[in-house]
């Protein structure tokens, strides 16, 4: 799905409005509608409903929505800020005019100076549509005091577009206890960017997006450089497989990992490989890992280092088609000599995590020796050691646009949503995953199961698609058994095979 700035959904709606021959007014209407379906899903209509509406656009969508509400049984009170009498723009105008026709109940109490702020509580559901996505400057004065208010309330939120307060391109500014909190946010036929950073996702709440049919031609010929993976993107990247496929159609697989009391992250990686699809999957590991990953991972092979404790040296002794190097590698002297040395010796993308990040912290030089292409697996504290601290996930991304493009690589950065960063600056941020998958070696399953698609023959950025995808909805899977307290990385592994077919089979329901 194709993610959009302010200034493109602009334009597809105005777009919409020219080629549908339509007014404003007809999309306030559809939001309205669409909104108004979503919160009589979800509370009755003997919930005291608290509609607060702003003088522009995000105004008009909320009296529409109220208008629609009290349709449906909803008796909402309605607060709307006209501050000076004239400050209400002209759909905003027409649809408290409209309000009033056709809700004769004195409920809509229009603010034009002092204001008394209704009381509120826990049991009160509050609709808010004061500031939507055009908002270029954080909350002040009487506004600012209003959020805060509606915040510490307690209250149960609905944000109509955006919450009030959170801009809708990058949102560097704003100070959450200046924006609404909440509850629900429906979003406007695309999700914003800022629902992706983790300091503002949660003020966004539980997201619900409205189709308005914004022009679909419009949509898919305009360019943009942020999009959210979903199962369609997957769907069609994935390639079934022929009938009278081998194993060696599916590639070798090698992994250079573990250390001397740290193999398992050795043994999660092969079982991300071996459930990802590769045809061969061969463990490059110190003399001490032979029988454990033999044992607990007899699909894959093992080739010994000369180091017993260590890996000291990679020196696989068959040819591989792909490489994920560093899971519980650790970074001993010797160790990092060895990730040096093979890298620069590499000539095709590498998949490269963990301890191998870790080195090249180390030796920072090392960087300019990254064939191209290959892919970085960092978590937040991994991308801070090696490109410098940020203060936020959004200067991290930033950061990462720059880097990505410098050294010609793929950047996936891990956490909620994570996002893969490419070196032409696109960047896709991925939608499925759990809470649950905060358990150890999870990462290490994600970098077997990217080398096994590389080794497959999928590109860097088609494999970081796949793969981050599906390790996501595996850990939903293994959620759905095992709780959220209860998942491992092993539970992660196993359902990557259930998640790819219930990917290849999702157009078939």
């Amino acid at each position: 799905m194709k993610l959009f700035v302010n200034d493109d959904i602009r334009a597809i709606e105005l777009k919409t409005l020219s080629s549908e021959s339509i007014t404003e007014r007809t999309l306030i209407e559809r939001v309205a509608a669409g909104a108004a379906h979503e919160i009589s899903m979800r509370w009755r209509p003997n919930k005291r409903t608290v509609v607060f509406a702003g003088p522009g656009n995000n105004g008009a969508d909320a009296l529409a929505t109220a208008i629609e509400l009290s349709s449906r049984g909803f008796k909402p009170e309605v607060y709307l800020f006209n501050i000076g009498g004239t400050s209400i723009k002209n759909e905003c105008q027409y649809f408290r005019d409209l309000y009033n026709e056709r809700i004769a109940d004195d409920s809509l109490h229009e603010v034009t100076g002092m204001f008394n702020t209704p009381e509120l509580g826990p049991d009160d559901l509050v609709i808010d549509g004061l500031f939507g996505s055009g908002l270029r400057e954080g909350l002040s004065g009487g506004f600012m005091s209003l959020v805060r208010y509606i915040n510490e309330s307690g209250a149960q939120i609905v944000a109509l577009d955006i919450p009030s307060g959170m801009f809708g391109d990058w949102d560097k500014s704003a100070l959450e206890r200046n924006v609404i909190h909440a509850t629900m946010t429906i979003a406007v036929q695309f999700p914003r960017l800022p629902f992706f950073l983790p300091n503002k996702a949660d003020l966004a709440g539980e997201i619900k997006i409205i189709n308005i049919g914004l022009s679909r031609e419009d949509i898919e010929r305009r360019p943009t450089n942020y999009f959210l993976i979903d199962e369609n993107s997957v769907r069609s990247r994935l390639r079934p497989r022929r009938p009278f496929s081998s194993k060696s159609d599916f590639g070798s697989a090698l992994l250079v990992a573990g250390r001397y009391g740290m193999m398992g992250a050795a043994v999660m990686a092969c079982r991300g490989a071996i459930r990802g699809g590769a045809g061969k999957v061969t463990l490059y590991g110190p003399q001490c890992g032979f029988p454990i990953v033999q044992t607990a991972v007899p699909e894959a092979m093992f080739e010994s280092d000369d180091n017993k404790l260590v890996v000291s040296g990679v020196k696989p002794q068959h040819p591989y088609t792909a490489c994920g190097i560093g899971p519980g590698l650790g970074t001993n002297e010797l160790t990092v000599n060895a990730v040096e040395t093979f890298i620069k010796s590499s000539k095709n993308p590498l998949v490269i995590d963990a301890d191998a990040l870790n080195a090249i912290s180390r030796r920072p030089d090392l960087l300019n020796s990254l064939p191209a292409n290959s892919l970085l697996t960092p978590h937040e504290g991994e991308f801070d050691r090696l490109f410098g601290e940020c203060d936020s996930r959004e200067a991290r991304l930033k950061k990462a646009i720059d880097t990505a493009k410098y050294y010609a690589v793929f950047i996936l950065l891990k956490g909620r949503y994570s996002a893969l960063i490419c070196p032409d600056g696109k960047i896709y941020f991925n939608s499925s995953g759990s809470v649950a998958m905060a358990t150890p070696g999870s990462g290490d399953v994600l970098t077997g199961l990217l080398t096994a698609l590389m080794a497959q023959g999928y590109n860097s950025k088609a494999a970081a698609i796949i793969g981050v995808y599906i390790h996501g909805l595996a850990g939903q899977m293994a959620e759905e058994i095992q709780g959220q307290y209860g998942v491992s990385a092993s539970d992660i592994a196993h359902h990557i095979g259930p998640a790819i077919k219930s990917v290849l089979e999702s157009n078939k329901r």
